[in-house]
């Protein structure tokens, strides 16, 4: 079980792995979003590179379009 902190509230997972993997299990795959973990911003190229442990503070922005 991969207990993360997310925008300061606490979830666990049991199959994320990366940071792609946590965007897909958000439902937040092609939206436009900023992950920053352990307080560093994560590119977006390096999503699924990017793997997660235990512990790991996030905090994820999604920006929203209006006018």
């Amino acid at each position: 079980m991969l207990k993360l902190s997310i925008n300061g509230q606490p979830r666990e997972f049991a199959a994320v792995l990366t940071v792609a993997d946590l965007v897909q299990e958000l439902s937040l795959t092609g939206k436009r979003v900023a992950i920053e973990r352990n307080g560093e911003i994560v590119p977006r190229s390096t999503f699924a590179d990017t793997s997660l442990a235990s512990g790991d503070a996030l905090e994820i922005v999604v920006a929203v379009g209006g006018g």
